[in-house]
């Protein structure tokens, strides 16, 4: 039998390259012979035979008219389109029945093209990627994929031998959105798009955007997943959230690579799966204190040194640790023990991949086009044009969805400075300004604040961190004031500046001491975030106690000084995994930590130490209530330089509960040194980072007692001995 197509259309279906296959294959009403009839065509290079089942009526054998697959069977009176179904017999293996794809109509809502079109979507992922679902009786999967500039979109899988020409999508045009619902097609599967562009031959073949789950590396293709169906019993932290997590509650955060905390044991140590982590990460941070986990990138990358900041799927987590289930599992367990969950999310750069998002449908649809926006070249990635819609779509969404579908607490957005300026790390002529000749990246700062707002007005309570290592103002500022919109800002200059100071020989920190006392200057012009993270222990800049001058006991007095530093600084703590135990090693990817160090002493004191000020932390207001305004800080004495000490108060909401901080930075012990006290009487010391239980020299006093008598702007004042490299933390008895 002859084809009623005409020999273009035939071929245009043949190679793959026909713009509208929805017109034409499937069933349709059509002029034939100056007749209307009914006709049905299937294009399947896999089937040696089809026959078409309408109703009850009796199976119709449909004929080959091409001998590359196209099929077709015109009616003789029938001229009512009933559903039906197709029996496909492959040229190898088993005959299979199956709905016809081009019988199905398109499923994505008005409503979702309108919001889609704007840019204006927060919930993307409700409906794009690959959702299986049943339409009219029938099971498979709704697959819907953007690419505007693109002749024709297909979805290939095992399930069609990645053969483009089978499963050929319909576009809606004015929002550049294709789409198609796949009968069969279930969880499991795995499947790409193959993106025909008409300036790119082959054919691109591209993981999904908006997939849930992906193949486990060296693999890239998308999994069909249905993220829904976990039974959550965590419904007491979401709905305290806003409380547990606001500004005025104690955080301290500690910092995790997921498949380098801990190995398993063996001849080949391969991670732990997200489950495994629950049973042994979880215990282990409620056991020393900490109120979040923040862990590095977990949405799918393919190169495991990038540690997941070059991600290429934005909505999957990662394979290597298991499934989408398995992280709400963890997720689950972390707010059942009381541990709030923070994700490092990475909006301002994408990776090169050819199966990723660059250059996704033949040009510049996630990235900008000319490179002087586009690339950064110092890290290899791609940057988000952050003026496309669908970029926004995606995003926005994407943040959301991390927060909806996984109950992550915050976002710690990475890499803030390299959105904010154009010119960042380029050159004189490596760089377009932006339409007032100015270097700030306006559709990057709206974006962010975009974010910001859209997250915390429909998940109340979730907290959102800024890496932000430049003087920008108002990063952690409300946007209706001017700012960004983030909860908290990373204090780099206070960690730049703390390192350079504690990594000076004891003899010359007299020389240095405002490089310690600087950060009170600009403390409270944001809300800080303090932070000793993973990038402070590699690429030779050595693990934190390598880092600390002296001696081995040097070293360790040196290391828990600094810690018992930070905690009573003003500022929320987070810490990366490995400081607490004083790991020698610098961090590497590709290795557990040293948790053997903990056979050793002075490891376990530093490590009892970063406990046991966690404890603190949470026991004592004055540590956390006003980290973010001067009534919650009070020099009593900066200028003892010669002697490398620094004293100041920290007090609570009730200026009457206060504790007093005295920190010396050299190796020598003072007696009989006098700070001021803001009432006389009785002390007791909370902390003494000497303590021999931390490993230290046990130098200090049992019991304290100021007297009245104005000193230091202070109506009182006490005499106290000073450890050697130790802090030491005071609170009047009541």
């Amino acid at each position: 039998m002859k084809s009623t197509l005409s020999a273009e259309v035939i071929g245009a279906i043949t190679d793959g390259s026909h713009g509208d296959p929805f017109s034409v294959l499937g069933l349709h009403l059509e002029t034939v012979g100056g007749k209307e009839k009914l006709v049905f065509r299937a294009f399947r290079p896999d089937a040696k035979q089809i026959s078409l089942h309408i109703g009850k009526g009796k199976p119709i054998e449909v004929d080959k008219v091409t001998s590359e697959g196209l099929f077709e069977h015109v009616f003789a009176r029938r001229k009512n389109k009933d559903a039906y179904t197709l029996t496909v017999t492959p040229h190898e293996g088993d005959e299979f029945i199956i709905s016809d794809p081009y019988s199905f109509g398109p499923l994505i809502s008005e409503f979702d093209l309108q919001l889609w079109g704007e840019g204006n979507h927060k919930q993307a992922y409700t409906f794009m990627g690959a959702h299986p679902k049943e339409v009219g009786g029938v099971k498979g999967t709704h697959f819907v994929v953007s690419a505007p500039t693109a002749s024709r979109v297909s979805v290939i899988g095992s399930f069609n031998q990645w053969d483009g020409r089978i499963h050929r999508m319909r576009k809606h045009h004015d929002q550049g959105l294709f789409e198609i619902f796949i009968p069969l097609v279930g969880i499991g599967d795995y499947y790409k798009f193959e993106i025909k562009t008409p300036v790119q031959d082959p054919p691109l073949k591209k993981a999904d955007p908006y997939a849930f789950s992906a193949e486990l590396r060296p693999g890239t293709a998308s999994k069909v997943y249905d993220i829904s169906g976990f039974e959550w019993e965590d419904t007491e932290w979401v709905e305290s959230r806003e409380e547990l997590q606001s500004r005025e509650t104690p955080m301290s955060i500690y910092e995790v690579h997921a498949g380098s905390w801990k190995r398993k044991v063996g001849e080949d140590p391969g991670y732990l799966s997200y489950r495994e982590l629950a049973d042994d990460l979880i215990p282990y941070v409620k056991e020393m204190g900490y109120t979040h986990i923040e862990l590095l990138p977990i949405a799918e990358h393919p190169y495991d040194p990038s540690w997941g900041y070059q991600v290429t799927g934005y909505y999957a987590p990662t394979s290597r640790f298991g499934s989408p289930h398995d992280l709400m599992h963890f997720v689950n367990e972390c707010h059942k023990s009381g541990i709030g969950v923070i994700v490092d999310w990475v909006p301002a750069h994408f990776a090169k991949d050819e199966h990723g998002l660059r250059r996704f449908d033949g040009t510049g649809l996630f990235e900008h086009e000319d490179s002087r926006q586009g690339e950064h070249k110092d890290w290899g990635t791609c940057i988000f044009n952050f003026g496309r819609n669908e970029v926004l779509n995606f995003l926005i969404s994407n943040a959301l969805f991390w927060v909806d579908k996984y109950h992550i607490d915050g976002l710690r957005v990475d890499a803030v400075a390299s959105m904010l300026y154009l010119d960042y790390s380029r050159e004189e002529g490596e760089w377009v300004p932006n339409k007032y000749g100015g270097r700030e990246n306006i559709e990057a700062i709206e974006f962010l604040r975009n974010f910001n707002d859209s997250l915390h007005h429909h998940f109340p309570g979730t907290i959102t961190f800024a890496e932000e290592s430049t003087s920008w103002g108002g990063v952690s500022r409300p946007t209706e004031t001017g700012g960004l919109g983030f909860d908290y800002k990373w204090n780099m200059g206070w960690m730049n500046d703390t390192l350079a100071y504690i990594e000076k020989d004891p003899l010359y920190r007299k020389y240095h001491q405002g490089e310690l006392t600087f950060s009170l200057i600009y403390a409270f012009t944001e809300n800080f975030t303090l932070p000793f993270s993973h990038d402070e222990v590699v690429h030779m800049k050595q693990s934190m106690v390598a880092k600390m001058p002296g001696d081995d006991w040097q070293k360790f007095a040196n290391l828990r000084l600094l810690y018992t530093y930070m905690y009573a600084h003003p500022g929320k703590k987070l810490l990366f995994m490995g400081g607490e135990i004083a790991q020698w090693q610098e961090w590497s990817e590709a290795r557990s930590l040293d948790w053997h160090l903990l056979e050793w002493e002075n490891h376990r004191g530093v490590q009892s130490l970063v406990k046991d000020l966690n404890a603190l932390l949470k026991a004592e207001p004055a540590l956390y209530e006003v980290d973010f305004d001067w009534r919650g800080f009070e020099w009593l004495d900066f200028n003892d330089a010669d002697n490398s000490i620094i004293s100041f108060v920290r007090r609570a909401k009730d200026p009457e509960d206060f504790l007093i901080v005295v920190l010396n930075f050299t190796p020598t012990v003072h007696h009989e040194y006098t700070i001021g006290a803001p009432v006389a009487g009785e002390y007791e010391i909370l902390m003494n980072s000497d303590s021999e239980f931390y490993g230290g020299s046990n130098v200090g006093d049992a019991t304290l007692y100021a007297n009245w008598g104005e000193w230091q702007n202070q109506p009182a004042n006490l005499k106290i001995t000073i450890p050697p490299l130790a802090g030491v933390i005071l609170k009047p008895k009541k």
